[in-house]
C-alpha cells in the first residue's frame, strides 16, 4: 500500500491508534436550556455530519410522522399555479426560460426559534419554526434575465451570532447569503434588513478581486450556489466559475471576509499564481498563470478548535482537455486543508490526479471522531464522484484507511498526457465497482437492452479513468457521481456513514476543433463544452436508452451505510432509493431505484431520512438495517438533504421540495412532527 497525495506544511505524522482527543472541534448540535435543539448550520455543524440528537421521533413511533405543516414560495413557470409569485423567474416571450434552470436544493437552518431558508432566486424567507408563518422575507433581486452556470440554485443560507453585541441589538444574529450574482449579503435576522455595516451597504460583489492574480473577474463567468461557512467571526466563501471559458475567466479564489465588516481577511487560490505559492514547482509556469478552476462551488467544513478549515476543490479547466495544464495539478480535486485564521496552507491530499472527466470534489468534508482500542481520532472523510471514500487524519492528511496508486490507461489524444496512476480506496472498496460492460448493460426489455449493449460496444472502455478520446469514452461513474454535493451523513453512536448514491454511466467525447459533429443536440441531452484555447472541443452525455431509462445496470440510485467502527470498513447495508414513477408497469420497477440528488439525515432516534428520488417521496428508515419504515408523498420530488430541530418538545423534519430541473417543480417546504397525542407514546 502507498499513500497518495501530499501533506503539505503539515505536522509529523500521528500515529492513529496514539492519538485522544475528545473534541470534535466542529460545534455538533446540543440542546439549549430550553430543551431546544436547534440546527444552526447547512448540515447541523460545521463537520457536515448531518446529525441530529433529537430523539423525540424514533423507530418505535416514526410511522405516526405526519404532515405539520406547508407552504409554497414560488411557482416554476407561473403557469403551474395560474398567477405570478415573488419566485416567478423574468420570462422573454421569444426565449422563455426552462424550468430545468430552477433547483430548489435548500437546506434551512434554525437558530433562536426562527427557521432560515433560501429559494433558487435567493429570496431569503425566516419562518416561525412550529407553524411556518412567515416572520419575514428579503429579496436580493437577482437578475431574472441572466443565464447563470449553475442556473437559478441556492443550498441554503448560513446564521452566526454575534457574541460582542448584546442579544436583541440590530444584526447581534446575522444571516449570509451568497447569491447566484455573486454577492455575499449580510442581514438582520430579527428583522430581514441588510447589516449596513458589512461590506458596502451590507453586501460585498464577489467578482471583484476573483480574477487571475486579483484581477476582477467578468460577473457572467462567477456565480455561487452554496452557503458559506462561519468560523469564528470569519466568512469563508468560494464559488462556481465558468471553467470552460478561455483566460480572463474567474479563478478558483476562496476568500474569508470579516463578519461585521466584510473587510478581506485573507484569500487562497488552489492554483499558484507567483513562485512563492504552494505547489508552483509541480505546475508548468504558463498553466499556473493561465488555468482556472480548482474552485469550491460546494460547502466548506470547519474545525473551530483546531483553526482550521477543509475545501473540497473542484477539477482544473478545461474539464476534458488537459493539455494546456501538463502534470498532476496539485491542489485540484483535492482536499485541502486551511488555517482558518490565516489561510496559510496546512497540507492537500489529491483524490484525482490530472482530471481529464470532471471528477469535481462536490462532496463537504466529513468531521468526525473515531474510536479505536479506547481512544480517539480526529478524520476528515471524502465522498468523491467515483464512488470513493477516503479516510485521513484530520491534522495531517495522512490516510488512515488503506489508498493504493493504481496505473490506469493512458490518453490516446494528441497534446495529452493523462496521469498514470490514480488513488483507489481499498477500504472501503470503490462503491460502484470498477467496470461496465456490453454484457452488463440494462433495459427494460431486449430491444433497448440491445441498444445499450451497442452504446457501450462502441465507445472505449478500458475501465475506470479511461480518458476521453475521438472515439468516445464511456465514462463509470459518470460526472453525476457516485457522490455529489449531497454527501455523506455521519452516526456518531455506530460509527457509521450513510450516503446517497448515484449509478448512471456518460459518454464523453473530443472532437477536432471545428468538428460539425461536435454540436449540441438538446433532443438527446448531448452538451457541447467549448474549451477555448485548446486544440479540442467535447461533448458529453448520459448514456439513456430511448425510453429515458439509463443503460447502466440499476439500482440507479440507491442509500447504504458504511461501518467504520471497525478497520475493515464494510458496507452494513444496501437498498435502492426511490422509483421512476413512469416505469411503475414494470414488475421490478421498485428494485430499480431512481437517480437520486439530495443527502441523508442520521438523528439519535435511530433513524435516517432521505428524499432525493424522483418520486417524491420522502422516507423514514431502520439505521441498523436500512429497512424502510415510513414514507410520505410530498407536492414535488424532494431532492434536497433534509433537517430537523425539537421546539417545546416537539420534533420537526423539515425538507424542501421542488426538484432538479426536470425533475420537479420548485416552490415548497414541508414540515413533519408526530401528533401530540402520540409525542411520548412507544
Amino acid at each position: 500500500m502507498r499513500a497518495v497525495g501530499r501533506a503539505i506544511a503539515a505536522p509529523a505524522l500521528v500515529v492513529w491508534l496514539g492519538v485522544a482527543t475528545a473534541c470534535v472541534g466542529a460545534e455538533r448540535p446540543q440542546p439549549t436550556a430550553e430543551g431546544a435543539v436547534e440546527w444552526a448550520h447547512y448540515a447541523g455543524d460545521l463537520g457536515g455530519t448531518k446529525y441530529s440528537p433529537a430523539s423525540v421521533v424514533h423507530r418505535g413511533n416514526v410511522q405516526r410522522l405526519r404532515e405539520a405543516w406547508r407552504i409554497r414560495v414560488g411557482a416554476f413557470p407561473p403557469a403551474a399555479f395560474g398567477h405570478d409569485s415573488p419566485d416567478t423567474p423574468y420570462q422573454d416571450e421569444n426565449r422563455p426560460l426552462p424550468v430545468s434552470q430552477f433547483r430548489f436544493q435548500s437546506t434551512p437552518v434554525m437558530r433562536h426559534r426562527a427557521l432560515y431558508v433560501s429559494t433558487p432566486l435567493n429570496r431569503v424567507l425566516a419562518l416561525d419554526p412550529v407553524n411556518g408563518t412567515t416572520l419575514w422575507t428579503f429579496d436580493p433581486k437577482v437578475d431574472r434575465k441572466r443565464h447563470y452556470l449553475e442556473g437559478f440554485t441556492s443550498r441554503g443560507v448560513t446564521v452566526w451570532v454575534d457574541s460582542e453585541r448584546p442579544p436583541h441589538a440590530a444584526c447581534a444574529l446575522r444571516v449570509f447569503l451568497a447569491t447566484v450574482d455573486a454577492r455575499l449579503v449580510a442581514l438582520d435576522g430579527a428583522r430581514g434588513v441588510l447589516c449596513e455595516d458589512f461590506g458596502q451597504g451590507g453586501a460585498i460583489h464577489l467578482e471583484r478581486g476573483a480574477g487571475i492574480a486579483g484581477r476582477d473577474a467578468r460577473p457572467s463567468d462567477l456565480t455561487v450556489t452554496s452557503p458559506p461557512t462561519v468560523v469564528g467571526d470569519a466568512v469563508v466563501v468560494g464559488s462556481a466559475v465558468r471553467d470552460n471559458r478561455g483566460p480572463g475567466a474567474a479563478s478558483g479564489v476562496v476568500r474569508a471576509f470579516d463578519a461585521r465588516t466584510g473587510a478581506l481577511r485573507w484569500s487562497f487560490d488552489p492554483i499558484p499564481r507567483r513562485p512563492t505559492d504552494a505547489a508552483w514547482n509541480v505546475w508548468s509556469p504558463d498553466a499556473a498563470r493561465s488555468t482556472v478552476g480548482a474552485n469550491v462551488w460546494s460547502l466548506i467544513s470547519a474545525d473551530s478548535e483546531r483553526d482550521l478549515v477543509f475545501l473540497p476543490t473542484a477539477s482544473a479547466a478545461p474539464d476534458f482537455y488537459g493539455g494546456e495544464r501538463p502534470g498532476r495539478n496539485d491542489h485540484a480535486n483535492s482536499i485541502v486543508a486551511l488555517r482558518a485564521s490565516t489561510g496559510a496552507l496546512v497540507w492537500s491530499f489529491q483524490v484525482v490526479h490530472h482530471d481529464l472527466w470532471d471528477y469535481d470534489l462536490a462532496a463537504q468534508p466529513l468531521l468526525v471522531t473515531l474510536r479505536r482500542s479506547g481512544r480517539e481520532v480526529p478524520a476528515v472523510i471524502i465522498g468523491t464522484k467515483t464512488g470513493m471514500i477516503f479516510v485521513l487524519h484530520r491534522e495531517t492528511g495522512e490516510p488512515l484507511l488503506p489508498i493504493e496508486e493504481r496505473p490506469v490507461p493512458p490518453s490516446d489524444i494528441p497534446g495529452e498526457s493523462a496521469w498514470s496512476t490514480q488513488p483507489i480506496s481499498i477500504r472501503p472498496p470503490p462503491l460502484l465497482g470498477t467496470q461496465l460492460t456490453p454484457d452488463s448493460a440494462f433495459g427494460v426489455d431486449a430491444a433497448e437492452r440491445e441498444y445499450c449493449r451497442e452504446a457501450i460496444r462502441r465507445l472505449r472502455n478500458d475501465g475506470l479513468f479511461t480518458p476521453p478520446s475521438f472515439r468516445g469514452t464511456l465514462e463509470w461513474p459518470g460526472f453525476w457521481g457516485g457522490i455529489n454535493w449531497d454527501g455523506l451523513a455521519w452516526d456518531p453512536e455506530r460509527q457509521r456513514i450513510v450516503t446517497t448514491l448515484k449509478r448512471v454511466a456518460m459518454a464523453v467525447r473530443l472532437h477536432r476543433r471545428g468538428d460539425q459533429n461536435a454540436q449540441a443536440n438538446p433532443n438527446e441531452g448531448r452538451e457541447h463544452i467549448t474549451q477555448p484555447g485548446t486544440p479540442y472541443t467535447a461533448t458529453r452525455m448520459p448514456l439513456i436508452a430511448p425510453s429515458g431509462t439509463p443503460c447502466s445496470p440499476p439500482p440507479w440510485g440507491s442509500l447504504l451505510a458504511v461501518d467504520l467502527s471497525e478497520a475493515d470498513a464494510t458496507v452494513r447495508w444496501r437498498r435502492p432509493l426511490g422509483s421512476v414513477p413512469w416505469l411503475s408497469h414494470h414488475r421490478r420497477y421498485r428494485e430499480w431505484g431512481s437517480i437520486a440528488f439530495g443527502g441523508a439525515l442520521v438523528t439519535a432516534g435511530g433513524l435516517v431520512f432521505a428524499g432525493a428520488s424522483q418520486d417524491a417521496m420522502l422516507r423514514a428508515f431502520d439505521i441498523d438495517n436500512g429497512s424502510q419504515l415510513w414514507e410520505h408523498q410530498l407536492p414535488a420530488a424532494g431532492q434536497a438533504t433534509p433537517m430537523t430541530y425539537v421546539v417545546d418538545g416537539q420534533q420537526f423534519i423539515v425538507i424542501t421540495a421542488g426538484g432538479r430541473g426536470r425533475m420537479g417543480s420548485p416552490g415548497w417546504i414541508v414540515a413533519f412532527s408526530l401528533p401530540a397525542t402520540e409525542r411520548n407514546r412507544t
